[in-house]
């Protein structure tokens, strides 16, 4: 694997990440910038630990969480979306938003699962050693990072200008879709 093939993956893996954050931004949930910091670093966290996971787990455990991945990711992501779409709508219960450290770390689950299955494809690619896999783990982590920021601020600037229940709502509907999506790209809703 080359260089530029490890940061198009890393770029790919963090589009989720850059989604997520995007949609926390515009519902308000990132205008406290030490949420937001604390929330990137985890999504880079878990976007570079996955592919560790998967490396090492090159193992039948492996393939069945390969099976049912793209379902972990959806419920996670419709919760999350769910409570978004709740709170939107009952703007007294807020719960589901980047200050609330469970959220932020079922969204880092729920936007790096794909990459467990990179970490796999690292080790069929013939990495067996901690020094194969270290440049293009701390890659994606750092991508997944910077992305998560600059989604951050790209949602915190467009949601100052749109104010209301409804953009937790929209936020809400878009981490479902992006749940969908998931479930599309791997076969299920086609």
């Amino acid at each position: 694997m080359t260089q530029i093939e490890i940061w198009l993956l890393a770029f790919a893996l963090a589009v989720d990440c850059f989604a997520v954050s995007t949609v926390s931004g515009i519902a308000g949930c990132a205008a406290c910038s030490k949420y937001a910091l604390r929330a990137a670093a985890l999504f880079g966290v878990f976007q570079g630990g996955m592919p560790v996971l998967g490396w090492l787990g090159m193992s039948a455990a492996a393939d069945v969480l390969a099976k049912v991945d793209h379902w972990i990711a959806f419920g996670l992501l419709a919760i999350v979306g769910g409570k978004m779409i709740h709170e939107g709508l009952h703007p007294e219960q807020k719960s589901a938003n980047i200050r609330n450290l469970g959220v932020v770390i079922l969204l880092a689950i729920a936007t790096s699962i794909d990459a467990l299955a990179v970490g796999v494809s690292f080790r069929c690619v013939g990495w067996k050693e901690w020094t194969d896999i270290l440049p293009a783990v701390l890659t994606i982590a750092g991508v997944a990072f910077a992305m998560s920021m600059v989604g951050f601020k790209c949602g915190t600037a467009i949601g100052k200008r749109i104010r209301g229940g409804g953009m937790e709502i929209a936020g809400g509907v878009v981490l479902i879709g992006i749940g969908i999506k998931i479930l599309i790209e791997h076969g299920i809703l086609a």
